[in-house]
């Protein structure tokens, strides 16, 4: 994202002192899921500070930042659903909505490795299943893999 952009309509703001551990909050433009929080005592400007560690939703690295308590952070709005995984044809995925509308942009590339070593087992299988998008800030990846039972 550029200077320039807000991104308003892809994050909310939320007090640094309502969120929490296992949530998920942006970190230095990175939408992460806190895996680690702390709060200093209130200091002699009189702000309790909160400490966090969130891990990308992307690409599982690790970021750090300080707020605060009483200032806002922007939560990024996630969006997961169900697609049910038709083929993957060389390196695109096709996918169904419960609307049978299809897409072909998601990569194998933008699939979870462990999820993706799963869907190679289950299709060898010839089992039914559904994958979970998860989307946020013009991202996407397939995070999860269920049987899907017709």
């Amino acid at each position: 994202m550029g200077d320039g952009e807000s991104g308003a309509s892809k994050t909310t703001p939320i007090q640094c002192s309502a969120l929490r551990k296992g949530g998920h909050v942006m970190i230095k433009g990175h939408p992460c899921k806190i895996v680690d929080m702390s709060t200093s005592k209130t200091g002699k400007h009189g702000h309790a500070k909160v400490n966090m560690t969130g891990v990308d939703i992307f690409t599982g690295k690790k970021h750090e930042d300080m707020c605060p308590s009483t200032h806002n952070m922007n939560v990024p709005v996630i969006k997961r659903t169900d697609w049910q995984l038709i083929d993957i044809d060389g390196e695109f995925l096709t996918l169904m909505d419960e609307n049978g509308e299809t897409r072909e942009d998601l990569k194998k590339s933008d699939v979870d490795e462990e999820v993706l070593k799963d869907i190679e087992r289950r299709m060898e299988e010839e089992e039914d299943m559904l994958v979970t998008v998860l989307a946020a800030l013009d991202q996407e990846k397939v995070v999860g893999v269920k049987t899907y039972n017709v």
